[in-house]
C-alpha cells in the first residue's frame, strides 16, 4: 500500500488562471509589479476559482469559458456569469497590454482613421468614455464583421465574449483595483498612460484580421484533473 486514502477518482475539467504574457514588473510605471501581482494573483484567480467551484457543484463539464458565459447569460445564472465573464475579461485585458509599445498599422490603422478620424481622436474618445463611465467596468475597442470600429464601455462583468456580431480588439479595466495603487483616483491619468504606453496594437491587429472567423483569442480550455468521486 502507498499510504494514500482509497476511493475512486474521477476526471473533472477545471479552468486555470492564465499566465501573464510578460513579467509582473514589465508594465511599470503605468502598472506596478505590486498592482499586477494583486490584480492577477488575487482578483483574477478568485474569479477562476468561483467558476470552477460553481461548475463542480452542478456537475457540469465545460468545453470552453465562452460557452459557459453564453449559457449562464441565457439561463440567468448571475453568480456563474459574473465570475466567468470576469475571468474572461481579465484574460483578455492581460493580452491587451505589452511593455513594447508601437502604433497600430495596416488595415487596423485604416479602420481607425475611417471610424474615428485618426489615432489621436480615438485616444480622446477613449479618455472621454473611460473617464465618464460611472462605477466599475471596462472600456472596449471592437470591430464588426465589415471592419467598422466601435468604442464602448460595459458595467461590472458585462462582456462581448459571447457576442457573434462584434470582435473585441482591446480592453482596459476600469475597476478601481486595476489602477488605484498606482494612480489613486486619477482614472484619466491611468487611461492616458495605458493608451500611450501599454496598448498592444499587435494583438489588436491580429484580432482585427481574424474578425468573424477562426484565430480569435479564446480563454484557455479547461484542463482535466482528478478528484475523489
Amino acid at each position: 500500500m502507498d499510504g494514500r486514502a482509497g476511493g475512486d477518482r474521477t476526471e473533472i475539467a477545471m479552468f486555470t488562471l492564465t499566465t501573464l504574457p510578460y513579467a509582473a514588473g514589465a508594465l511599470a510605471p503605468i502598472l506596478s509589479q505590486r498592482t499586477l501581482e494583486i490584480h492577477h494573483g488575487r482578483h483574477h484567480a478568485a474569479y477562476v476559482k468561483t467558476v470552477n467551484d460553481t461548475l463542480a457543484a452542478s456537475g457540469a463539464q465545460p468545453g470552453a469559458l465562452e460557452e459557459v458565459i453564453a449559457r449562464a447569460r441565457a439561463e440567468g445564472e448571475a453568480k456563474l456569469f459574473n465570475a466567468a465573464a470576469q475571468a474572461w475579461n481579465h484574460g483578455f485585458f492581460w493580452m491587451s497590454m505589452s511593455p513594447t509599445h508601437r502604433e497600430p498599422g495596416g488595415e487596423l490603422r485604416e479602420a481607425i482613421d475611417a471610424s474615428f478620424g485618426g489615432l489621436d481622436a480615438l485616444r480622446s474618445a477613449l479618455l472621454v468614455e473611460g473617464t465618464g463611465h460611472f462605477g466599475s467596468g471596462w472600456v472596449w475597442l471592437a470591430a464588426d464583421s465589415r471592419g467598422g470600429l466601435k468604442l464602448f464601455s460595459t458595467h461590472d462583468a458585462e462582456t462581448p465574449a459571447d457576442r457573434v456580431d462584434q470582435t473585441p480588439l482591446l480592453v482596459c479595466d476600469l475597476w478601481e483595483h486595476a489602477y488605484y495603487l498606482d494612480h489613486q483616483n486619477d482614472r484619466r491619468g491611468f487611461l492616458a498612460g495605458w493608451f500611450d504606453s501599454l496598448a498592444d496594437w499587435s494583438f489588436a491587429e491580429a484580432q482585427f484580421a481574424a474578425r468573424g472567423g477562426s484565430g480569435l483569442w479564446r480563454y484557455p480550455a479547461p484542463e482535466a484533473t482528478s478528484a475523489a468521486a
